[in-house]
């Protein structure tokens, strides 16, 4: 499909535009091989380690100092030996680490980003998490100079949405949220009126992963990678 016209584009950042889950991903395998656990899979381990993180997402929010901190919270709970000297301080460095990855861009994106802004679309990125850990990524990152505003906020739920269309005074019918996460992304961009395109990446967090909604005023595309966005704006 071609969509005709210029559009207000709304794109996630986090593994839409650059690399970020892989990094939380290595930490996690570091930290279940610390702790070395005599009877526990390593799935049976991050299902715990899941549900400590939803509890205390709700308190703390996202980041990958607050990853440290849930990490923590596992290692004392899951550690058949007692607890030495550095032994927290060292789960807390595998999470640490994260923050000084290299900001890795997605294949097509930064070439994608300069023909929409080319074709006088308005570009606003909107990703979620701690704040400080957001920008400095979006610093570090080459696109910066495509989007209009940066928007960071706690999380990316239906009221969400419907604060920043009511904030830029944008139009559902030509505003779009492009993204990875059906939980953040899409779904409920859907459910706020807008229309949404779908990037899906095979690592995608575990809990950003549910079923896309399929019911909306909204119109829903799927594209199988960034690049993909030049045959639709």
């Amino acid at each position: 499909m071609r969509v005709s016209g210029p559009q207000t584009l709304v794109i996630d950042a986090d593994d839409t535009l650059w690399e970020n889950n892989i990094y939380f991903e290595q930490a996690w395998e570091e930290f279940f091989e610390y702790l070395s656990h005599s009877s526990l899979t390593a799935e049976q381990a991050r299902a715990i380690f899941d549900e400590i993180e939803i509890a205390n997402i709700k308190v703390n929010g996202y980041g990958a100092k607050n990853f440290a901190k849930n990490m923590v919270t596992c290692y004392r709970h899951l550690v058949e030996r007692e607890i030495g000297a550095g032994d927290l301080e060292r789960v807390m460095g595998f999470a640490d680490r994260i923050l000084r990855q290299p900001i890795e861009m997605l294949a097509g994106v930064e070439e994608t980003l300069e023909y929409l802004l080319h074709r006088s679309h308005d570009l606003i990125l909107f990703t979620k998490g701690e704040a400080e850990e957001q920008r400095l990524k979006i610093d570090r990152s080459p696109v910066g100079r495509f989007f209009k505003s940066f928007e960071i906020v706690r999380e990316k739920d239906v009221a969400a949405y419907r604060e920043l269309c009511g904030r830029f005074g944008l139009k559902n019918e030509v505003t779009w949220m492009i993204g990875n996460s059906p939980k953040s992304d899409i779904n409920p961009a859907l459910e706020a009126g807008m229309n949404a395109v779908f990037v899906p990446h095979e690592r995608t967090w575990t809990l950003e992963q549910t079923p896309l909604r399929e019911a909306g005023p909204g119109r829903l595309v799927v594209v199988e990678k960034f690049g993909d966005l030049q045959n639709i704006f």
